[in-house]
């Protein structure tokens, strides 16, 4: 397990690209992670100018791992505070934030953490171990329909009332509080011939749930447009197409059902300006180095 990476970044060169850096800049990296990202940007800032990178994560593992530089910040916090930390930092405005929101390599190789299917161990899925809510907890306290809703909305998947009959009817006899225990329950209802992607589909929707993901980003996104000053840049890499549809429609519309708003003019009115209107992936070579990269989008867009 030591010899693995904590976490290899997708799309490094082109994130790092896009955020157009300049010396003096102030950044915000929303998730440090492994560093990867958040070291490139830093090699590129010059202290004497005043540049700064400010870097959030809310695992605490990942934060005791953080470099230490005088160019540097760690903000021990959800990304959703963003607003919040950076007043308190007294940062007015900045030059560029960066998000990738791919889940670390050492979240998915640690079994204890309960993150991956390909390994027994607790049901847990925190991203931030002292937050309340495991999977274990959620499926031990959540009703069916609530189960059911889970696995469709952020799973997608069609037999996500099935899944969750058989998680209800289980839990009767014994907890569901491990990954093998999970596994067993819900094999029936699997398709064979689409084992892995649907099993993931399933891990995918509790850690979703568990983190409150899809609000985090929401109120993420929105801080780091608010920080923006004009000419500065929201550079958001995604892995699903869930939180890759509200990246879109906030990039499009600074909203996030993707709704236009026009002025007396007929001119459409949004705070941002995308860059790319399609987004850039990873290359076939980036994909053989790095396989879990391979679901990687990156979008960019330019504060107005």
């Amino acid at each position: 397990m030591t010899d693995q990476p904590y976490h290899i970044p997708a799309l490094l060169r082109e994130s790092i690209e896009a955020l157009d850096i300049k010396p003096g800049g102030t950044y915000v990296d929303v998730t440090y992670g492994g560093g990867g990202h958040s070291r490139a940007i830093v090699e590129r800032l010059d202290a004497s100018l005043g540049g700064h990178l400010y870097s959030f994560d809310q695992d605490r593992d990942a934060v005791e791992r953080a470099m230490t530089d005088e160019r540097f910040t760690i903000v021990y916090s959800n990304f959703r505070y963003i607003s919040n930390f950076l007043r308190y930092y007294g940062v007015d405005s900045t030059d560029g934030v960066l998000a990738d929101l791919g889940v670390s390599f050492h979240h998915f190789d640690t079994p204890e953490r309960g993150f991956s299917f390909r390994a027994d161990g607790p049901l847990d899925m925190r991203m931030n171990r002292s937050a309340g809510l495991s999977a274990a907890r959620l499926l031990a306290d959540a009703d069916e329909e609530r189960i059911a809703d889970v696995m469709y909305l952020y799973g997608e998947l069609r037999q996500s009332r099935a899944i969750a009959r058989a998680i209800v009817s289980a839990r009767r006899q014994a907890p569901v509080d491990t990954v093998g225990r999970l596994l067993e329950i819900i094999a029936p209802t699997i398709d064979p011939r689409k084992e892995k992607k649907e099993l993931a589909q399933v891990f995918q929707a509790l850690r979703i749930e568990v983190n409150d993901e899809m609000a985090a980003l929401r109120e993420m996104l929105e801080g780091a447009c608010a920080s923006l000053r004009p000419g500065g840049r929201l550079a958001v890499i995604t892995y699903h197409s869930l939180e890759d549809r509200i990246v879109k429609n906030f990039m499009k519309t600074g909203n996030f059902e993707g709704r236009q708003v026009k002025d007396f003019y007929g001119r459409v009115e949004a705070p941002m300006k995308m860059l790319n209107s399609r987004p850039i992936v990873p290359t076939d070579e980036e994909i053989t180095r790095n396989p879990r990269s391979r679901s990687a989008k990156l979008r960019i867009a330019i504060k107005n």
